[in-house]
């Protein structure tokens, strides 16, 4: 299942007042020690979630680039989205049998707004961005973010696009995601539709 979007901005503050205007809410997220950037949050029902990520302000240089492109972009965009499973290793096993190679696993960690500590496990972070292929992530006992994350949006709908979609069906059923919608386009993209309060927000 979708566990979330990363919306990916070159500047966060910006991009969660222009999210409000559109009537997208979301809510501190915390920062990411080393990383040299910090998020915000907005739950889209069904356990998923949107990360919204860009530069803390408050950490220093991270001396390496910010993941996900977020130092060469103008502004926001739909870069990545993970793939929420239990058994992070099965996965990762699963996927590498069906020739697929997600990577190993990594441990990861912040700590939220209100001083807890959210630790998790995931493989490596897309490269390349948009990404058409998710990373996998599992939360362990951590309460998961969508649960504390700003209300009132849904998804509805998401979709990858590829100019070679069944190239890309195919690496998607190899991670447990085959159900993801999988469109023709002439370049690698992300596409989702948020439904808010006062209606459609897009984002690609």
């Amino acid at each position: 299942m979708i566990d979330h979007l990363v919306l990916a901005t070159p500047e966060l503050a910006a991009t969660v007042a222009d999210l409000a205007r559109q009537g997208l809410a979301t809510s501190p997220g915390g920062a990411h020690d080393g990383l040299g950037t910090r998020n915000a949050l907005a739950d889209l029902g069904g356990g998923a979630y949107l990360e919204v990520v860009g530069p803390d302000p408050e950490q220093p240089d991270p001396g390496r680039p910010r993941p996900f492109g977020i130092d060469g972009l103008r502004g926001p965009r739909l870069v990545a989205w993970a793939v929420r499973v239990d058994d992070l290793d099965a996965a990762i096993a699963a996927a590498r049998a069906r020739g697929h190679d997600p990577g190993d696993a990594r441990d990861m960690a912040r700590v939220r707004g209100d001083g807890v500590r959210l630790a998790w496990r995931l493989t490596p972070l897309p490269s390349d961005v948009p990404a058409v292929a998710p990373f996998l992530i599992a939360w362990g006992d951590t309460e998961h973010p969508s649960r504390t994350a700003a209300p009132g949006a849904r998804l509805e709908s998401f979709a990858v696009r590829h100019p070679e979609p069944a190239a890309a069906r195919e690496r998607l059923a190899a991670l447990g995601a085959a159900d993801v919608t999988v469109e023709r386009a002439p370049e690698p993209a992300l596409h989702a539709v948020v439904r808010t309060p006062s209606g459609p927000v897009e984002l690609a």
